[in-house]
């Protein structure tokens, strides 16, 4: 089945999302990082989609998505995991997988903590839930958090989400960058160059360590509920490396574990070998 193109209004907020495979198959809920969105599933789906019901949504202010005015809307990651578990709730999905990339994983773990009887299967692919997974990168982000007006701090965390940023992201740490499509950076730069966005990234990177007051919560739910989970991880990715994969083993024992030699975007340089893992995975936990 095609993947197919939908909007829906949630919270007074224009939603896009892309779908595909059929309604009565598994759901996967697929949660895109920063400074992308949906479109990084595109080949993910069309894999899936003989096999499992996908749901790709953008965020606020990423992708097609509306971006309100920061003035009347609030940008932060409890907001974005309402407003997908909204979504889901008006789309009548009541048991789901999700995939947590990125920004996909603090938004993913407060839905699958706060809902963990709907939790069929998660899969986590260069996300955080622990604070072994916030090395060098993150250093910038902890001085804006200490002092929102340092701008220095600022301006790096400004650099990451220029075409250049942009490009390294997509590339650092990648055996052979040739394979990664340009189309990429170009399609993130469409919502990024929007007016007031630079300033919404900022909110966001802020609004992080809220993240990481729920890591304890986030945990406990691993320890507790023990989920099916994969990881399929970029071990070198400068973002969130391999250790930040590696804490996982620490509460989940139900766990699948691989990693790739590779970097952020790990679908763009072994896209075929994550999907299979995936597939083959989703297969035989979903049960259907």
């Amino acid at each position: 089945m095609k993947t197919s193109y939908h909007s829906r209004k949630i919270n007074g907020v224009e939603i896009f999302y892309r779908e595909g495979g059929y309604k009565n198959k598994p759901t996967v809920l697929l949660l895109h990082g920063y400074p992308t969105s949906s479109h990084m599933f595109r080949n993910l789906i069309n894999e899936l989609a003989d096999d499992f019901h996908l749901i790709a949504p953008d965020y606020p202010g990423f992708g097609r998505s509306e971006q309100p005015p920061i003035a009347s809307f609030e940008y932060s990651f409890e907001n974005y995991s309402n407003i997908v578990k909204k979504l889901l709730d008006e789309l009548g999905i009541a048991k789901f997988s999700i995939y947590l990339m990125d920004y996909g994983a603090p938004i993913g773990f407060r839905i699958a903590s706060r809902n963990p009887d709907q939790i069929e299967t998660l899969i986590i692919q260069n996300g955080c839930a622990y604070d072994e997974g916030l090395e060098t990168f993150w250093d910038p982000i902890k001085e804006y958090w200490k002092d929102r007006n340092n701008k220095a701090a600022e301006n790096t965390i400004r650099g990451f989400h220029d075409p250049n940023g942009l490009k390294w992201q997509y590339t650092h740490a990648v055996p052979d960058p040739s394979v990664i499509s340009p189309d990429n950076w170009e399609l993130d730069l469409r919502h990024l160059e929007r007016p007031e966005n630079g300033d919404i990234q900022l909110s966001l990177f802020y609004d992080y360590q809220t993240n990481l007051v729920l890591y304890p919560e986030w945990q406990e739910y691993f320890r507790k509920y023990q989920p099916e989970t994969i990881i399929v991880y970029g071990k070198d990715d400068y973002i969130f490396p391999g250790s930040g994969a590696e804490a996982f083993k620490k509460d989940l024992k139900n766990l699948e574990y691989h990693l790739f030699n590779t970097g952020h975007f790990a679908l763009e340089s072994f896209g075929d070998e994550i999907i299979a893992l995936i597939k083959d995975f989703l297969l035989r936990k979903t049960g259907k």
